[in-house]
């Protein structure tokens, strides 16, 4: 069940939802056009972040998009991020956030003058595996969009292991592992930066992360995250469902991704005979106002648009 508040000057609408027994917040975009509205109401898609992404933080432009294109568009914070209550903060827990996009389903499609029957998903990096899992394990899911997808916890861990220093990732794990058995003894959390500069301590510290990451984030985001975030990632593969996915599934693949290996992202697409579209950028270009922001808008507008059109 949602409760709606408007929000006049930004012509968007908050919305709360309950998941795992916490409430979650999203941001309601609804269609600024009647060109996918039927007697049945207006399609919607619903918007996932990445690695301790926010909706402020690079998803509204993309949000915009959609419901310029017809759709309403509902991005949301998971628990313990953003405006999202929830306790642990910053703690990125793979199942809840799955539990999280599910319950964000079910909000979206009770939305009012929206259709049930066509709902879409959009999730990018580490969001790009969950919807492809998601889509897996529904059968109301009427279009998939999958952004850089972070969708192989072990391919991912093997690139790492060619762009960082080993003394890097030791430290890293170190601290991971500190952080996992503090929290099972209840003695406090161990944190770390989500991005910091390359040689430093954080999730990510890629020449240039820091400073794209820095550039969409929104007031409020925050750089930290738990330091077991490594070893919650590590053994995640919805590569393994992707060709379980019998929705329309769009995958973008960024070329020179140093995030989200671009061969596992392609492995996904192939197993679920998805369409596909390249771009010659790295993982975050696709932000605006990176260059390839406008072409992956574009695309995928395009293929939402193709996949619920009655």
């Amino acid at each position: 069940m949602t409760t709606s508040t408007q929000q006049e000057q930004s012509a968007t609408i908050t919305e709360r939802f309950t998941s795992g027994g916490v409430t979650c917040h999203a941001t309601h975009v609804p269609a600024r056009s009647d060109a996918l509205t039927t007697a049945a109401g207006r399609p919607v898609v619903v918007l996932a972040h990445g690695l301790a992404g926010t909706v402020d933080s690079g998803l509204l432009p993309f949000a915009e998009g959609f419901a310029d294109a017809g759709l309403d568009a509902f991005a949301f914070d998971y628990r313990g991020f953003g405006a999202s209550e929830g306790s642990p903060r910053q703690r990125v827990r793979i199942e809840d956030q799955v539990a999280d996009l599910h319950a964000a389903i079910d909000a979206a499609r009770a939305l009012p003058g929206v259709d049930p029957d066509r709902v879409a998903l959009w999730g990018v990096s580490l969001a790009g595996g969950h919807v492809i899992r998601v889509a897996a394990e529904r059968d109301d899911v009427a279009a998939v969009v999958a952004v850089v997808p972070m969708v192989d916890g072990l391919a991912a861990a093997a690139q790492a292991a060619k762009t960082h220093r080993p003394t890097e990732l030791l430290r890293a794990t170190g601290r991971g592992v500190r952080g996992r058995i503090a929290g099972r003894l209840g003695l406090g959390e161990v944190t770390m930066p989500v991005v910091a500069a390359p040689g430093k301590l954080g999730a990510l510290t890629l020449p240039g992360a820091e400073e794209d990451y820095l550039a969409i984030a929104g007031p409020t985001w925050r750089n930290v995250v738990h330091a077991d975030v490594g070893l919650e990632l590590g053994g995640r593969k919805p590569l393994q469902l992707a060709g379980q996915v019998t929705a329309p599934l769009l995958v973008q693949i960024a070329d020179f991704d140093r995030s989200a290996p671009p061969q596992a992202a392609a492995n996904a697409a192939f197993a679920a005979k998805a369409q596909v579209r390249h771009y010659p950028c790295d993982h975050f270009d696709i932000f605006a106002p990176k260059p390839w922001h406008g072409a992956a808008l574009q695309h995928a507008t395009s293929f939402l648009s193709r996949a619920l059109a009655r």
